[in-house]
């Protein structure tokens, strides 16, 4: 079985090992990651989602903090910051900056980042093949009354996701293609996955790239979405923050609405939230916290059965 997942941040780094672990011998899995807030720090091109889904597949990602590798040290960034370079907010382990200065060594080569991110994860046997969303930069920015336009990584890392949002911007889409072999993983795929991640600005992004929602409507795979809402309440993160921001209610319901019928087959839910979808839309009812690997691949089997009509 061929499965595609598209998939950002913690979330998804988690629900990919459980998918991995959910699947049988000789199942391919391709994950279309989110590269909408990746950023240039100090002179570095730094991919969080990536990194992070990276980490957590070659299990080196230090599960405490949710992102960074563990066992970690932060030297350089303290003499970074001394320097006054950089954003002291946002600050990187001394291995996740030796991932950023190779990945900006080969980009400066002229080498895309489809085949920068296969280098980086042939280091470990992931199980998982990694793709971007695209190798054009795409950067999301955040307009806000109080401070302004500013990066996502400022608004999310430094102010929390507490200043209100009045809008997101994602800077560099209209250019955007797919990176190479996207298209070719949905179009071929035999189930396609959208992970719990941020509606808003994890799957958002990837749907935003000129020719990818085209590509979902068009596949003869199903597509299954996974409810990032328990209950009326956020599983992780601040994804509400960023819901009523683009004014959707942040229930599964909603979110299931914000996707669309005409792009999704299937929906997983909670108990707390059976029945909620989009007209046209089955759905399936089941636990949806990630309480271990095991219990995650469960729910990935129950994603996969409901596009194939087994759920």
């Amino acid at each position: 079985m061929r499965i595609t997942v598209l998939a950002g941040g913690v979330g998804g780094a988690r629900f990919l090992r459980g998918v991995r672990a959910a699947a049988d011998p000789g199942d391919t899995i391709t994950a279309i990651v989110n590269t909408g807030d990746d950023l240039t720090l100090a002179g570095l091109r730094v991919c969080p989602d990536l990194d992070s889904i990276l980490y957590a597949l070659a299990g080196v990602n230090d599960v405490e903090r949710g992102w960074g590798r563990r066992d970690e040290s932060e030297r350089a960034s303290e003499e970074m910051a001394a320097w006054g370079v950089g954003w002291p907010w946002f600050t990187l382990g001394d291995r996740d900056l030796g991932t950023c200065i190779t990945r900006s060594h080969w980009l400066d080569e002229g080498v895309g980042l489809a085949e920068v991110v296969r280098r980086l994860a042939s280091r470990w046997d992931l199980g998982v093949e990694l793709l971007p969303m695209s190798e054009q930069p795409v950067e999301t920015h955040v307009h806000t009354a109080e401070h302004g336009r500013m990066h996502f990584q400022e608004w999310w890392v430094r102010h929390r996701a507490s200043v209100p949002a009045e809008r997101f911007e994602l800077a560099g889409i209209e250019t955007a293609t797919p990176a190479p072999g996207v298209l070719a993983a949905i179009a071929e795929a035999d189930v396609v996955l959208l992970a719990p991640s941020n509606p808003v600005v994890s799957i958002g992004p990837i749907l935003a790239v000129p020719g990818i929602r085209e590509a979902l409507r068009a596949t003869a795979a199903p597509v299954v979405g996974l409810s990032p809402i328990i209950g009326g309440r956020v599983v992780r993160g601040m994804a509400d923050a960023c819901l009523s921001a683009i004014g959707v209610t942040t229930s599964a319901e909603a979110v299931a609405r914000h996707y669309g019928a005409e792009l999704l087959d299937g929906w997983l839910v909670d108990p707390a939230d059976a029945g909620a979808a989009a007209e046209g839309v089955r759905v399936l009812a089941r636990p949806l916290l990630f309480t271990s690997v095991e219990e995650t691949a469960a729910i990935a089997r129950d994603a996969i059965a409901l596009g194939l009509g087994r759920g």
